[in-house]
């Protein structure tokens, strides 16, 4: 929220005054009393520099877009529409957009959200799942609310909204200071544009089993991850509604790249030899499968179906192109850019759910009669299963 001096000070336990003489640095003051003041500018997350101070109801020109991994195509497309309804001029003029990559890692996320607000940003659009932890989750809830109550609208794009409620108790319940009235009065609820992975997997598995293929390997997205989790209980979704029991051997978790798939195609096609088909986490990773299976001497889709997700722009030049499931990045990158900006109106509720479409290419096909007959035995895999590699 909008932290004030008052509020560094009674936190710490000393007056208004002795924070200031702290903060400049010009007055001595005990190594007890600097310590006690600097943890509770630490805790409440108290704006310390000085202009902005000076400025405590302006906002900036500055708009950041938070990513996993700048250099992953998914993340590349989401900013670049982010960044390019920024860059259009209209009310409020033109934003400067600062792109901050986390590497995945929960704690730099919420790093990057206290610098963002420290520079008080006109806006913040976080992209991509997020991580599956409680802890995470309630203090990713308490940067919302303290970046919304001083002002600044807040994207989700690309992952679940938060719990409701979540946020607006957050930072109070985190022992943050309840918004200064002149500041409360701009807040913007966040907003989530959220993709339907679930329903895409779901219909990406359904079409691999109107082929006749029932030995279907699914190579997942990294554990603890909510992407992962969506699209994982979609393909399973898929399979119980067709009768078809889910084998845990058939499911490899790794991360969304090339490298991964590789490897957890080779992992499946050694538990499951009979394998006909393999849902890839994402394209790239639909890659490293395609390569996995060409290396062991098999043909796609005659001998092995592989299917992608996200239709990452490569997709379609793929040999053969790859089926997958179009999330729309594009268009949620720029809606996102638009509500950052203030430009377009909330959904309902402030969630929005945009569709996964199936777009079926010619790495897909019906299975081979051989593998037909062989399936009658129950989808058991033979042999022991040797890995126990876990994604990054």
């Amino acid at each position: 929220m909008a932290v004030t001096l008052a509020d560094v000070a009674a936190r710490a336990g000393v007056s208004a005054a002795t924070v200031s003489r702290v903060l400049s640095g010009s007055y001595p003051v005990t190594e007890g009393t600097r310590g006690r003041v600097l943890r509770a500018v630490a805790e409440l997350e108290y704006v310390v520099d000085g202009p902005a101070s000076a400025l405590a109801g302006a906002g900036s020109d500055l708009v950041g877009i938070l990513v996993n991994d700048i250099a992953d195509p998914f993340f590349g497309v989401l900013a670049g529409a982010v960044q390019a309804e920024l860059g259009t001029g209209g009310p409020g003029g033109e934003k400067l957009a600062v792109v901050c990559s986390t590497g995945g890692s929960a704690a730099r996320e919420l790093d990057h959200l206290t610098h963002l607000q420290r520079q008080r940003a006109a806006a913040v659009v976080l992209t991509g799942g997020a991580a599956e932890d409680p802890g995470h989750a309630r203090a990713l809830a308490t940067k919302v609310a303290r970046l919304a109550a001083a002002g600044t609208r807040v994207v989700l794009c690309g992952r679940p909204p938060q719990e409701p409620g979540q946020t607006a108790g957050a930072a109070l319940a985190e022992g943050g200071a309840a918004p200064a009235a002149g500041r409360a009065r701009g807040a913007v609820p966040p907003v989530t544009l959220a993709f339907d992975n679930r329903g895409g997997a779901r219909r990406l598995t359904a079409h691999l089993l109107a082929l006749g293929h029932r030995r279907i390997g699914c190579v997942a997205g990294p554990a603890g991850r909510t992407t992962t989790t969506e699209r994982l209980a979609g393909h399973r979704d898929a399979l119980a509604a067709h009768g078809v029991v889910d084998v845990p051997a058939l499911t490899v978790p790794g991360a969304y790249d090339r490298a991964s798939g590789y490897d957890a195609a080779l992992e499946l096609l050694r538990r499951e030899p009979r394998l006909t088909a393999v849902v890839a986490a994402n394209d790239t990773a639909a890659l490293g499968v395609c390569a996995a299976v060409r290396e062991r001497g098999l043909r796609i889709p005659e001998d092995v179906s592989v299917a992608g997700f996200d239709d990452l722009p490569f997709s379609v030049d793929a040999t053969p192109a790859l089926t997958t499931v179009r999330l729309p990045l594009r268009e949620a990158g720029a809606r996102a850019g638009r509500l950052a900006l203030g430009r377009a109106v909330a959904p309902p509720g402030g969630v929005a759910t945009l569709p996964a479409e199936l777009l079926v290419r010619e790495s897909t096909g019906p299975v081979r009669p051989a593998a037909v007959s062989a399936a009658g035995d129950g989808g058991a895999v033979p042999g022991p299963i040797g890995s126990d590699r876990v994604g990054a």
